[in-house]
Formats: C-alpha cells, structure tokens, sequence
C-alpha cells in the first residue's frame, strides 16, 4: 500500500517539494497510481542521494552546542553585553553582528593605513637590522686607515681591534627580540 507525497515527505521528514524534487529526478519512483511504496523509496532515497549535498543539522553534530554557547557569551562578555534574559538564537546573532563590525573596522583601518600586517613589519624589521649589521661589520674597514693616520698607530693593529669591538657590539645587540603581541 502507497502513500502520497506529502505523507512521504513527513516520513522522511523533508519538504514536500524535495520529494517532487526526487521524483523528477529519478530518485524514486512511485506507483503507476502516483501513491508511494514506503520501504522501496526508502531503499531507493538512500541509494541514489549525494548524502555531501544534504542541508540538514547533521553536519553540525560534532560540534558542541555548550561549547558553541559559551564561546557566544565570551563574545558578549568581551563587548560589555550582557547575555542574561536573551535566548540563544539572540545571543548567537548578536555575538555575529558584533563579530561582523569588528571585522569591517578592522577593514577600515587597514585601509587607511591605521593597521598593517604582522608579517609583512616583522620582514622590513629583520631587514633593516640586517643593513644596519652590514653596514657597522663595515665600518672599521672604511675607516680604520684614516683613524691610523690622524692617531699615528699601525692601520692594521687599529682596523683588527675596531673590528673586534663593532662585532662584540653587535652580538650583545643581536640578543634583542622583536616582541609584537
């Protein structure tokens, strides 16, 4: 004995129009008399449904729903709202909205150059550290021969020890760490 679309659309608990979807497509098929055998378009739903396109809650079944709720009120809290007397779905949405303008400020004032990328400061830093090593690691070459020659001392013994002082120098500099948290 079959049934008609609507009641095998409330056994399956989906809409109407997505068992009319499934008929059209082939999915399943119904009696000559247009009524629905119950266990053979069970059989043939399951078979022929790309179960990846459903857009049921199932997906969400890992997460947490007390997880997800404390991490809305986290956001409440962090924004002074308070999450008493709201219902979850409120809560949610209102976490989302606060979510979102934090995000579209934050846009904002990257493009107005009022932030900058980590990264990309972390990059230029090591960078100009680096020019300013080479540049003092060169610096007793260029001008230890003039020093010698206004102090009247051996270039060489001169150009040796400035070199060992810049580097000691610079390893005592090097120890510095860039911290951006």
């Amino acid at each position: 004995m079959g049934v008609s679309v609507r009641a095998y659309a409330r056994h399956r608990g989906v809409a109407e129009n997505a068992v009319r979807k499934a008929i059209k497509a082939g999915r399943i098929t119904p009696d000559s008399n247009g009524k629905i055998d119950v266990a053979k378009a069970d059989a043939a739903w399951e078979a022929n449904t790309d179960h990846t396109k459903r857009h049921d809650p199932a997906g969400f079944k890992d997460i947490d729903p007390e997880e997800a709720m404390n991490s809305v009120k986290q956001t409440l809290a962090e924004n002074g709202r308070a999450a008493h007397g709201m219902n979850s779905f409120t809560q949610a949405r209102t976490a989302h909205e606060i979510a979102k303008a934090h995000l579209a400020r934050q846009r904002l004032q990257e493009k107005k150059g009022q932030l900058i990328n980590k990264d990309m400061v972390k990059a230029q830093v090591f960078r100009l550290g680096r020019q300013f090593r080479d540049a003092w690691g060169n610096w007793p070459a260029r001008v230890s021969a003039q020093m010698a020659a206004e102090l009247q001392v051996d270039e060489h013994v001169l150009h040796m020890t400035l070199e060992r002082y810049v580097r000691e120098h610079l390893d005592e500099l090097g120890d510095a760490k860039l911290d951006l948290e």
